[in-house]
């Protein structure tokens, strides 16, 4: 109920609206934010239905059916998880009362409508996407040249035809090194956090 009055008291429509850190504890998704783990909200749009929200460590999306009904389905999209790409920006015409950012989370595409007004800041969250989408595509790129090298080393080494005792032994080297060599790979190129990239783009 305080959620919903206060949903009526920022001026909520169909069309979303930027809010504040201010008014952060306002939201619903704010009740979901994982502070034990240091996430911490960047960037919210609120509609009367839905709250869209972008943590360092996920996209929060409050799912809301109607603006009438009080209930809700969380949906959490950890960045670790769910590869952000196809990120759009489509200003506004002269008649136009809304902007809207469209971007592909996994398999599951979206579309805000946001207040015109407010498309400075929606501009920083364009950018902040844009290059965690494309820093997202490097480092795969990177994974899988690193996994590449570790297919051919063991291709060199099956081909060297040592003894079978050579072989058993050094087929446990190198398989102890290859797990240690992708585990290392991955925390390199697997990013989770994306807090740097916020902080460089959204100015709140």
């Amino acid at each position: 109920m305080l959620k919903k009055l206060a949903s009526d008291a920022l001026g909520l429509s169909d069309i979303g609206k930027i809010i504040g850190p201010e008014d952060y504890d306002k939201t619903n998704a704010d009740d979901y934010i994982r502070h034990e783990d240091g996430e911490k909200i960047y960037f919210l749009i609120k509609t009367k239905a839905d709250e869209y929200c972008f943590t360092n460590l996920a996209f929060i999306h409050v799912d809301g059916e109607t603006a009438i009904s009080s209930k809700r389905m969380l949906k959490r999209y950890p960045f670790g998880m769910h590869t952000i790409s196809e990120v759009y920006l489509e200003t506004a015409g002269k008649v136009d009362l809304d902007v809207e950012i469209k971007f592909t989370l996994g398999h599951q595409e979206y579309s805000i409508d946001v207040d015109k007004k407010q498309i400075a800041k929606l501009n920083d969250l364009y950018k902040a996407l844009v290059f965690i989408s494309e820093k997202t595509y490097e480092n795969k790129v990177l994974l899988d040249l690193a996994t590449q090298s570790l297919d051919k080393a063991a291709i060199i080494l099956q081909n060297a035809r040592p003894t079978d005792f050579q072989m058993a032994d050094q087929y446990k080297q190198v398989t102890e090194f290859g797990f240690s060599w992708l585990t290392n790979a991955r925390e390199q190129y697997h990013e989770k956090d994306f807090g740097e990239v916020f902080e460089k783009y959204i100015n709140n």
